[in-house]
């Protein structure tokens, strides 16, 4: 039996675990499963692996997207670039296992977004700087559209929200929210500035999709601009990761 899984910790609810789980029923593959391996600390991912020679994969999540990489024996140019890893495949060659780390959120991100870039979208507003942002910024630096990063306090090559005006927004019509700000159970929070000059001309994305419409989304639909939530960001990474696992 093929094992898969998931670290990171705590791992409370896992959208990859309900997904395999339901791609293995509903494409009737029946010698894979998918499991939550929570580990406190990167390191202990080594001998999880060594006690688990069925593991073929693992998808990583907070907090060892970035503590994992020195365990690695590869890692690909996007997860290089985007300094973070949240697949890796396990190729047992001989005796020692070979480890080599992705990032599918970059992929995930870029399938689902150009489908929606329209020529007046050439530069782009990304809120918060974390970690989800990295991916964002490598696939704008692909795309060739220069970004601005917003953020709630002085940083270097960043801008504060309170300096977004209509003036900002004419000229940015790609505007990216990499925080967490709207996610539950925090429904009622969302990115503070003048939506009011929001137009049908912007394209307003969301990496979170729990809600499907948060607040920032809907303020902008208000206004009448395309709007994008991460729940097809989500399923592409997950189903790069299961490519990736089987090439």
């Amino acid at each position: 039996m093929r094992t898969f899984g998931l670290i990171g910790f705590p791992l409370s609810h896992s959208f990859s675990k309900k997904f395999f789980s339901e791609k293995f029923t509903k494409e009737q593959i029946t010698d894979c499963k998918y499991e939550l391996l929570p580990i406190e600390r990167a390191d202990e991912m080594v001998e999880l692996i060594a006690k688990r020679p069925s593991l073929c994969g693992l998808n990583v999540t907070i907090p060892h997207k970035l503590n994992v990489i020195p365990f690695l024996n590869e890692i690909d140019v996007a997860a290089k670039e985007i300094g973070a890893v949240n697949c890796i495949s396990i190729q047992q060659k001989g005796k020692v296992p070979f480890l080599k780390g992705y990032n599918t959120d970059a992929y995930g991100f870029a399938e689902s977004l150009k489908p929606l870039l329209e020529k007046q979208h050439q530069k782009a507003l990304i809120f918060g700087d974390g970690g989800a942002a990295k991916a964002v910024k490598y696939v704008l630096k692909q795309l060739q559209i220069p970004y601005l990063v917003v953020v709630r306090n002085p940083v270097e090559n960043a801008i504060l929200y309170s300096a977004i005006n209509e003036e900002l927004l004419d000229e940015y019509k790609l505007l990216i929210n990499t925080t967490p700000l709207g996610m539950l159970p925090n429904l009622n929070s969302y990115p503070v500035f003048p939506y009011q000059y929001l137009t049908p001309q912007h394209l307003v994305y969301d990496l979170v999709y729990n809600p499907e419409e948060t607040v920032f989304l809907a303020k902008a639909k208000e206004q009448g601009a395309k709007i994008k939530n991460g729940l097809e960001m989500l399923y592409l990474q997950a189903e790069r990761s299961w490519y990736i696992w089987n090439s």
